[in-house]
């Protein structure tokens, strides 16, 4: 099997691992350790199915269940139970930053939906107050970045999607970097939510939308078209619509895919049938991102190395596709352009003298 440049080969883990990379899909309330959720759920009181890791590790994870999105949403329960005071979300926000550092990523984008963390009375400025702690205690110690990215949720009445859209803007500059709109796809369309991204807009938060995981093309029409969503969550059904598609590569609008989670829920069928490679062989901006490190039971390096085995991309083919994450951030031009230069310079590239995004022949 050939990739782009290169004969296919399996590349060793730790070589992966050591390439610097970008998370730009990543959800708080998925990706905490198994090990935190009992201890949590042990100083709190609350019950969970096992307290043994293992077997509460199959319970959450759904590697090969391939359950219906709808099914996988419902693993947050757990996860969500534990995620209710301000200490919980401090830790489980400085131990994320803790893990994606320790497999190279130097950027990381964390979501969360503030609303989800108010059962036991708490403030969303004081979730938001917690979460932004662990976050920059992490960056600290560990030497990452972080941003975060507020969802609003399809099921929940609009009018609280626009209230936590009032919150994005609060904190715009303060930690937040963009808004997103999450969960479940069919029967809550998009364009419900038109209020809270016309707020996005106007004040100038970037923004993206969850869709075309679970739902066909025009989840992913209604994102484009009426939330004027910067990015797409996952696109994995964008195929289906070639105009649409052309649109979105036209305009440079990043798929934020995420290949474990999106056979999980089976918006493909398997790792062979995921269209990451057609779309990054057509040219549209496709990154790799690990959506739910705990229920999806991944990481970012694990997310390459079955990009690698399964789609015939080679190692050059990878660091392409780094650099369309970087590309991607939801950080300001003249920081991106920094640390993109720097990436490229790692990954054997030449940073474009123009002071553009081309990426010149490896050196």
């Amino acid at each position: 099997m050939q990739g782009n440049g290169e004969s296919q080969m399996i590349v060793d883990y730790d070589i992966l691992r050591a390439l610097p990379k970008v998370d730009l899909h990543c959800h708080l309330d998925g990706s905490l350790r198994v090990g935190t959720l009992i201890d949590l759920a042990r100083r709190q009181k609350v019950p969970l199915p096992s307290e043994n890791p293992t077997a509460l590790k199959q319970v959450l994870s759904s590697p090969g269940k391939k359950r219906p999105l709808n099914d996988y949403l419902k693993a947050f329960d757990l996860t969500l139970s534990v995620l209710q005071r301000e200490d919980a979300l401090r830790q489980v926000a400085y131990e994320l930053t803790e893990d994606a550092a320790g497999e190279n990523v130097r950027y990381l984008e964390v979501r969360f939906s503030p609303i989800l963390h108010t059962r036991d009375g708490l403030s969303t400025h004081r979730i938001m107050e917690a979460v932004l702690r662990g976050l920059k205690d992490g960056e600290r110690d560990f030497n990452i970045r972080t941003g975060v990215i507020i969802c609003g949720m399809r099921d929940i009445n609009p009018a609280m999607s626009l209230s936590l859209a009032e919150l994005a803007v609060t904190y715009k500059g303060a930690g937040v970097v963009g808004f997103d709109l999450a969960g479940q796809e069919e029967n809550y369309p998009a364009k419900k939510h038109l209020e809270a991204f016309y707020l996005i807009r106007n004040n100038h938060v970037n923004c993206t939308a969850h869709a075309g995981e679970a739902y066909g093309p025009e989840s992913i029409r209604q994102a484009v078209h009426y939330l004027n969503a910067h990015r797409i969550g996952h696109g994995t059904r964008l195929h289906e619509d070639g105009d649409l598609m052309n649109y979105v590569n036209d305009h440079r609008i990043p798929l934020e895919m995420c290949l474990t989670s999106n056979v999980d829920v089976g918006s493909v069928s398997d790792y062979k049938s995921h269209p990451l490679r057609y779309y990054y062989d057509f040219g549209i901006r496709v990154t790799i991102n690990t959506d739910n490190r705990l229920i999806s039971d991944t990481s970012l390096t694990r997310e390459y190395q079955l990009a690698m085995e399964h789609l015939s991309l080679s190692l050059v083919d990878i660091k392409h596709i780094i650099i369309h994450g970087f590309k991607s951030a939801f950080l300001p031009i003249r920081e991106k352009r920094d640390l993109l230069n720097k990436i490229m310079l790692e990954l054997g590239f030449n940073p474009s003298p123009f002071r553009d995004y081309t990426i010149a022949p490896p050196s």
